[in-house]
């Protein structure tokens, strides 16, 4: 139950018909945000007694969709008690996006679709596509225009997520936002970042307040070195975002969406794991993962060990059962490493907080030869988009 409007520190947010009774997000996350990665942050937050957020799946490129390939499928899978849906494509060909949102919309596999516009991977941007794009303006506005009109005849909302440009020569951000929110998006949300910075240095909060300011009529998400629901309620209180959208943050803690949930809602309640509790994360997790892929102890095993040294990060765990962790196969075997652990070691404090693997430094962007020579797109590079059109999730 909510508690009364006044002790909260935001309103709900609304994107399109759907109400979030808290305005935080789970950022799609590659390899990351599968259905039992969602259901751990889903759970979190639902155990305060608020309203949870919206929970993104990770991307899919928009051609695997329309090929009906399996994985891509398997992503824009939802369990039975995901509400709302969310799915986000990536795509570069405007056709092909408007029909991959058709299958979406249509088929009804998801309630919202988010559109990546800021992927700043190579493989991505080297081919005009993620963070890269919004630098060619009527591509984009081609883009978003083709997903709003498929997805408008079925009720389902669309929404972009972007970064600030290519670098700080080659900003995108404001034009982008007014030119979404013209097109009928139902929310905008921006990594305070360029394509070069990646994910090193600080995210400048301040392209946030620019956006809000730049576009009124929709909500406005922040986004970028999220690490606990303190840095949240920074985030919106500098920059008047409607709202945050969470990644790396949530990295190993799918615990913090229960913080964001009480922290919006005017509770000053943390969760605070021992290594007992995260144990049990960890086993549960893993339960998710085999359940997610069919049954395949194998397959959803090896999906869970990137996520070990996230899990553990900050608490006293050797160098050599970490390891073991990070080469687990069976559930049998990870009860065991799990069980092995001092689970009377409580919750390490800040060590177990802040960012999570490694940021990495500034990178020069990949991009198409010529593609900053102007904002327009000729058909020798309009052709060449077409390869961008990767046949499996991006990063």
């Amino acid at each position: 139950m909510l508690e009364p409007v006044s002790t909260r520190v935001l309103p709900p947010l609304q994107i399109g018909p759907i109400t979030v009774g808290t305005p935080v997000v789970l950022a799609p996350m590659a390899g990351v945000t599968n259905r039992a990665f969602r259901t751990l942050c889903r759970e979190a937050g639902r155990a305060t007694g608020f309203d949870p957020g919206l929970y993104v799946a990770e991307m899919v490129t928009s051609r695997a969709l329309v090929e009906r390939n399996v994985e891509a499928l398997r992503i824009v899978t939802f369990g039975e008690d995901e509400s709302p849906r969310s799915a986000q494509v990536y795509g570069v060909d405007p056709a092909t996006v408007g029909a991959a949102v058709r299958i979406i919309a249509s088929e009804d596999r998801a309630d919202h679709v988010d559109l990546n516009f800021g992927c700043p991977v190579p493989k991505v941007t080297r081919k005009g596509g993620g963070s890269a794009l919004p630098w060619k303006k009527q591509l984009f506005t081609d883009i978003v225009r083709a997903a709003v009109d498929a997805a408008e005849p079925y009720g389902v909302p669309v929404t972009v997520k972007m970064r600030k440009g290519i670098d700080d020569d080659h900003l995108t951000y404001l034009d982008a936002g007014r030119t979404a929110e013209s097109l009928g998006v139902a929310a905008v949300a921006l990594h305070a970042r360029t394509a070069a910075e990646h994910y090193s240095g600080t995210a400048d909060w301040t392209a946030i307040a620019r956006l809000k300011e730049a576009v009124t009529t929709v909500p406005v998400l922040g986004n970028g070195d999220v690490w606990a629901a303190e840095d949240a309620l920074r985030m919106v209180r500098e920059t008047g975002a409607d709202g945050v959208v969470v990644g790396r943050g949530c990295q190993g803690r799918p615990w913090l969406f229960a913080d964001l949930a009480a922290a919006f809602n005017g509770s000053d309640q943390r969760v605070r794991p021992g290594l007992r509790e995260v144990a049990e994360t960890i086993y549960r997790h893993g339960e998710l993962m085999i359940d997610y892929y069919d049954g395949d102890e194998s397959k959803g095993m090896r999906d869970l060990r990137k996520h070990m040294a996230w899990y553990l990060k900050g608490y006293a765990v050797g160098g050599e059962t970490r390891r073991a962790l990070a080469m687990v196969s069976t559930l049998v075997e990870l009860r065991e490493h799990l069980d092995a652990l001092d689970l009377t070691l409580g919750y390490p404090g800040a060590d177990a907080e802040g960012p999570r693997g490694r940021a990495g430094s500034p990178k020069k962007p990949h991009l198409p030869y010529g593609w900053l020579d102007s904002r327009e797109l000729d058909a020798e590079f309009e052709a060449k988009l077409r390869e961008a059109e990767l046949s499996v999730s991006g990063g």
